[in-house]
């Protein structure tokens, strides 16, 4: 069994996960609005390549072409904002405990770590919808946060409480956080374009 063959249910109930949707995921991390709402302004470099390049992803209409086209410049964004703090994977093998299922590629891992040639704790996760289905992701999501949590207290003694995860279509965006057995979904659905918003979110997870 891999992370991808898990939906909502099966992750909730084999991990014995308590689900709340809220309006905004972040509030109680961020209490000030100042915060929470962050605005995130991409370079002029993303902004154009994201404009350049919507309607040609659109267009070809697969997982690779969204992936490389909007994903990818997002997440890069995220590690240029930090000064290149953090690092990015791509399609990284991820075994944590092969025994309950928590093993198989990760889409995307950020790492609060400047390493790049291995992955380090504490990490946030992001999986690519398939078949532009976001709800049908979020099983996937939540499977791949559960192992990212126990990843990052193996690795930092159990000093990181919550574990952030985004679900994409490239053109669509959810996020969701784990904090011990609870697991929070945000209400929204957030639209690309516009990039502020989302790459506030994205800047957020790991902070």
């Amino acid at each position: 069994m891999s992370y991808s063959q898990f939906t909502i249910q099966k992750v909730v109930k084999d991990f014995d996960l308590t689900l709340i949707e809220q309006g905004n995921i972040f509030e109680s991390d961020w209490p000030t609005a100042t915060l929470r709402d962050r605005v995130i302004y991409p370079s002029p470099y993303l902004a154009e390549f994201i404009t350049q390049n919507y309607q040609l992803a659109i267009a070809l209409n697969t997982e690779k072409a969204r992936s490389e086209l909007l994903i990818c410049p997002m997440l890069l964004a995220v590690r240029e904002f930090h000064k290149n703090q953090v690092s990015l994977f791509s399609g990284e093998e991820f075994n944590v405990d092969p025994e309950v299922g928590l093993n198989g590629t990760c889409d995307f891992i950020i790492s609060l770590s400047p390493e790049q040639l291995f992955v380090k704790a504490p990490v946030a996760i992001i999986i690519e919808a398939k078949k532009e289905d976001l709800k049908g992701g979020l099983g996937q999501c939540i499977a791949a946060m559960v192992a990212a949590g126990r990843f990052n207290q193996q690795q930092n003694n159990g000093n990181v409480a919550t574990v952030y995860g985004a679900v994409t279509t490239g053109t669509l965006w959810r996020f969701l956080k784990l904090e011990e057995k609870t697991v929070t979904l945000d209400l929204a659905e957030y639209l690309l374009p516009p990039i502020e918003p989302i790459l506030g979110k994205l800047v957020q997870m790991v902070e």
